[in-house]
């Protein structure tokens, strides 16, 4: 077989893929529901999968664990001003201002 009637079927069984698991939850409507503790877990997948896209970047320099690392300085810096002000901006402007002090200061 040709190498693009691969790439048709993989593309094909992705779209269905997509279309199905999509669709499992739009077609039965309200005939289906989720039980309440899967509905109360999946509240928190918008922030597990934002988690798990920012640590790797604040916790690995190169590729490994380090405390000396100015991103995970900042982060904290930034945890921690969320956690006491409700400013949607001080958190970023004090993120950036460690993160820059940080590297353009110190070096780091």
């Amino acid at each position: 077989m040709s190498e693009g009637l691969w790439l048709w079927l993989t593309l094909a069984a992705i779209g269905s893929t997509t279309i199905l698991t999509r669709g499992s939850f739009i077609i039965p409507g309200e005939r289906a529901r989720l039980p309440a503790t899967l509905q109360r877990a999946l509240r928190y997948a918008p922030a597990a999968a934002l988690a798990a896209l920012i640590a790797p970047d604040l916790l690995l320099t190169e590729g490994e664990l380090t405390l000396q690392n100015p991103k995970l300085a900042a982060g904290i810096v930034v945890i921690l001003v969320c956690s006491r002000l409700r400013n949607p901006w001080l958190p970023f402007i004090a993120g950036m201002a460690v993160l820059l002090l940080l590297r353009k200061g110190f070096g780091l």
